[in-house]
């Protein structure tokens, strides 16, 4: 009779009636509904057009990260053993910039792990763009962006010179000019011994970007402050036992003769073309000149800073 064979396959198996069962609750209609619009190729993680997206916001996230700091007065140092010293010394920098495709040396590898510590910004860009960023800087592949100079007061120095081991020295410039110069100047002067350089606020080269790379990034370990007034701070800091002492082309003694030099010291250094001026030149105690070949007209005023912090250092060691 029909629906009662034994055969093999002719009685269906408990279960397997096709179509909905009891209990299921439709759930076979809700599996086969779609998950949707396929998404763009951007929002697919391992799609190469998800790649190129995140680089070009990447780009355009420094591009306005940079143009924010540009608003701010923010300075790009470049190079390498100046990016190093400033992020030794904990610089409170905002970006590190890298050059694609650049040769990695111990310098490089340790700015980019001080960076990352510090959980400043690592960006690799083009050299094309770090020569943008950096203004044509001589930058190595490598350049680091840090807010404005925090320049420190004139007493600050003081209170330096005052918790050193040895007799204070100070530097300060009078209407130098170019950055060049001052970098160079404040290099002399970590060198040297020296606890610290004042410049004055008008007609003075700051700390650019420049004077940071010139300085080799001593800039970072020396304080350098800015007087309103510089005369009236040398007079201030003479009445603190201080002597006073300007380089000077027509100096009233030689650098060989500076007895002074193995107490409480100010060295001043005038401008590139001037020299001294005039009424800086009446508050110092003597002024210095340095013996020179009649070949030679004068020295560069930072190779002239070296020259006399030089001879101060041995007079010192040897006192």
């Amino acid at each position: 009779m029909a629906g009662n064979s034994q055969r093999r396959g002719a009685m269906r198996k408990p279960g397997t009636k096709k179509g909905a069962t009891t209990g299921s609750g439709g759930q076979r209609r809700k599996a086969l509904e779609g998950r949707g619009p396929t998404p763009r190729a951007e929002d697919r993680p391992y799609h190469p057009a998800h790649r190129r997206a995140e680089l070009a916001n990447r780009a355009a996230a420094n591009r306005e990260q940079r143009s924010k700091s540009a608003g701010t007065g923010a300075e790009t140092i470049a190079g390498r053993n100046p990016v190093v010293e400033c992020l030794r010394v904990g610089v409170p920098a905002t970006a590190l910039y890298v050059a694609s495709g650049i040769e990695l040396d111990d310098r490089v590898t340790e700015a980019v792990n001080l960076a990352t510590e510090q959980g400043v910004a690592v960006s690799e860009v083009s050299r094309t763009e770090l020569d943008r960023i950096t203004q044509g800087a001589m930058h190595q592949g490598i350049g680091l962006q840090v807010p404005p100079f925090d320049y420190a007061h004139p007493d600050d120095l003081i209170t330096a010179a005052g918790e050193s081991s040895g007799p204070p020295l100070l530097v300060a410039l009078d209407g130098v000019t170019d950055p060049r110069n001052l970098g160079a100047v404040i290099r002399s002067a970590a060198a040297f011994g020296a606890n610290g350089v004042v410049v004055p606020q008008r007609r003075s080269a700051g700390l650019t970007a420049v004077a940071w790379r010139t300085s080799a990034g001593t800039a970072a370990r020396i304080p350098v402050a800015k007087a309103t007034n510089l005369t009236r701070t040398l007079k201030d800091w003479a009445k603190q036992g201080f002597m006073i002492v300007g380089l000077d082309a027509d100096g009233s003694i030689s650098v060989d003769e500076l007895e002074l030099a193995t107490g409480p010291l100010v060295v001043v250094v005038g401008s590139e073309g001037r020299g001294l001026s005039r009424l800086v030149k009446e508050t110092c105690d003597e002024t210095v000149s340095i013996p020179m070949s009649t070949d030679v007209e004068s020295l560069n005023a930072s190779v002239a800073t070296g020259v006399v912090l030089a001879e101060v250092a041995r007079r010192r060691r040897l006192s």
